[in-house]
């Protein structure tokens, strides 16, 4: 029974790692904002919210946005 609590805990540590990548958005400045996590898109508003990787939230307009990568 250890083993499979073992088990269960390393699967989710290794879950919640994987949904924490950063990602690199370029703008169409030229600019590279690195964000946490994956941008999501606002459909009523048309924005990208995203974090920055202090964790304060953040909105940009898609139309500003040239392309996202993960990093």
């Amino acid at each position: 029974m250890k083993i499979l609590s073992f088990f269960m805990a390393i699967m989710a540590i290794l879950t919640l790692t994987g949904c924490s990548s950063n990602y690199v958005m370029q703008t169409k400045t030229g600019e590279m904002v690195i964000t946490k996590g994956k941008p999501e898109m606002d459909k009523s508003t048309g924005l990208l919210i995203y974090k920055d990787t202090d964790g304060n939230k953040h909105e940009i307009n898609r139309d500003q946005v040239k392309q996202i990568i993960e990093k």
